[in-house]
């Protein structure tokens, strides 16, 4: 067994076919701050009856899945035109497990790409996240997330960051989340006063 005393620099690759002792633990690691998971469009469900798959038309209540077309444009999901509707909400539920390299304690937060379609809504429009532990007795503790509601009211969509309060959270906690979009619009109606969002993802400290 070859010994070498001090530092070792390697400029090529260095190839361990026998494996490495003693074995390197997570912790040891460097920290990748917010590294991006995407939520899946699968993920997101009716919020009170989670067996439920999204409709594939918004409504009483819930969020669409829109697939879009493929090849031609990617899912969402979306509001229904609430045009003249008045103040609505829609809502949408997901499980979310943190992942095996989460570092605990750690940044959490919950990113939305979201905006209107093709029309922004006369009064208002924002997005709105609540989320809890879940404590592995099908039960719950206190929402967790500590930002408020965001205005999406804008025909470009823009990331809409929301943050969790990680002070109790490990790694493969599951985080029960309900998002909201609130919908204002007193007009006539016709008008595509339709709510987006083009993209969900978690974002968390790692190691690994």
């Amino acid at each position: 067994m070859a010994q070498f005393e001090g530092d070792l620099s390697v400029a090529g690759t260095l190839y361990a076919r026998g494996g490495i002792e003693p074995s390197i633990n997570r912790s040891t690691l460097t920290q990748e701050s917010l590294a991006v998971y995407p939520i899946p469009w699968t993920w997101w469900r009716v919020w009170d009856a989670l067996q439920t798959n999204l409709p594939g038309t918004s409504a009483t209540d819930d969020l669409a899945l829109i697939g879009g077309t493929f090849a031609t444009g990617s899912p969402s999901i979306q509001t229904s035109d609430l045009g003249g509707a008045g103040s609505t909400v829609r809502y949408a539920r997901c499980t979310i497990p943190l992942p095996i390299e989460y570092v605990a304690g750690q940044t959490v937060a919950l990113r939305f790409s979201a905006g209107m379609v093709t029309t922004v809504a006369d009064q208002s429009a924002s997005i709105d996240v609540q989320a809890y532990k879940a404590d592995r007795e099908a039960g719950i503790g206190a929402d967790i997330c500590a930002t408020a509601l965001i205005t999406i009211n804008s025909t470009t969509l823009a990331d809409k960051d929301f943050t969790i309060t990680p002070a109790t959270l490990s790694p493969g906690d599951v985080l029960d989340v309900r998002i909201t979009v609130l919908v204002d619009d007193d007009g006539d109606g016709g008008a595509g006063i339709t709510g987006i969002i083009g993209a969900a993802e978690l974002l968390c400290d790692v190691k690994g």
